[in-house]
């Protein structure tokens, strides 16, 4: 049935493909983003369709809308992005929650939060299940993020406690393909860029610790999937690929599918960076019937021309 949908931070890596595949599913697409960390190529070619419409607006202000769904992505989502602005992310996340939830209560729309594994912290339990609430630092340098969106989460039950709104949260883990910011700082990104320049691809620690990595098109799968489910499922539900790999293999990979001459070399831990990451997605194959189908050599396979292609026009 056609939908009238708004997209937070829609112009950004995970809303410009969720506003691509509701656009194809034949749905009407209100995308709202800042373009903070948002790029305006993202959605570029989506200018042209009748049922797709940009709002360039910070969802920390309140807005007056009519939709029938909202999909709440809003908030910068690397650690370089999100620690230049520490207090402006912590109120993306809580204040932007609140905005987008006094919207969808006054016009009774259902309303998906993109989470985060992050609220897991650095997980003293292996796999992170949803049950688990997590072991994070309140006061660090990864806080705004952590805390923002640990913070969001308890509003979106207090307003279905309270008001009985329609949510739909989803933590979502590691997901990487095209359209990630060049200098995002994000492991895939970094490495992908340092192999195709041919420089020392830098990890962190002994790169033991472990990720593990969803490519976009399953993710944006389990995004439609969690907002078509029943009212009574309101998560939260992970969202992310199972298959863990150390930071270390993962540059590995990355050498030898880009033929790079780049050499490894190794840096300090930055702090509260989790040793271990994995998710556990018992209740989205039950509940959603949903996993992911893209390997990481596939994914990688995908993303590595994007980014050729972006160092190539710089």
């Amino acid at each position: 049935m056609h939908k009238v949908i708004l997209v937070t931070g829609g112009g950004g890596f995970l809303g410009s493909f969720l506003c691509e595949r509701l656009l194809e599913i034949g749905h009407e697409v209100l995308c709202l983003d800042n373009f903070f960390t948002g790029d305006k190529r993202n959605i570029a070619h989506l200018h042209s369709n009748p049922a797709f419409e940009l709002i360039r607006h910070d969802v920390t202000f309140p807005i007056y809308l009519e939709v029938d769904q909202i999909y709440n992505l809003a908030c910068p989502a690397a650690p370089i992005h999100y620690q230049f602005d520490p207090v402006q992310t912590t109120k993306t996340s809580v204040h932007g929650a609140i905005n987008m939830l006094g919207l969808a209560k006054r016009v009774k729309a259902t309303i998906l939060q993109a989470s985060t594994s992050e609220v897991y912290g650095d997980p003293e339990v292996h796999p992170q299940n949803e049950e688990y609430f997590g072991n994070v630092n309140p006061i660090g340098p990864r806080s705004c993020y952590d805390e923002g969106k640990r913070c969001a989460e308890t509003l979106f039950f207090d307003y279905y406690r309270q008001h009985r709104l329609k949510i739909k949260v989803v933590r979502i883990f590691n997901t990487y393909g095209p359209r990630m910011h060049l200098q995002d700082g994000r492991v895939v990104s970094n490495f992908i860029v340092q192999a195709l320049k041919n420089e020392q691809i830098t990890v962190y620690g002994e790169g033991e610790q472990t990720r593990s990595f969803c490519y976009v098109d399953d993710l944006i799968d389990g995004l439609i999937r969690m907002m078509a489910s029943p009212d009574e499922v309101t998560g939260p539900i992970n969202l992310g690929n199972p298959q863990e790999c150390s930071i270390l293999e993962l540059a590995e990979r990355i050498i030898d599918m880009t033929d790079s001459k780049s050499k490894i070399v190794h840096l300090p831990l930055p702090k509260d960076d989790p040793g271990r990451r994995r998710p556990d997605i018992t209740h989205a194959m039950d509940t959603l019937k949903w996993k992911p189908r893209v390997a990481l050599e596939d994914g990688l396979s995908k993303t590595i021309p994007y980014f050729e292609q972006l160092l190539s026009e710089t």
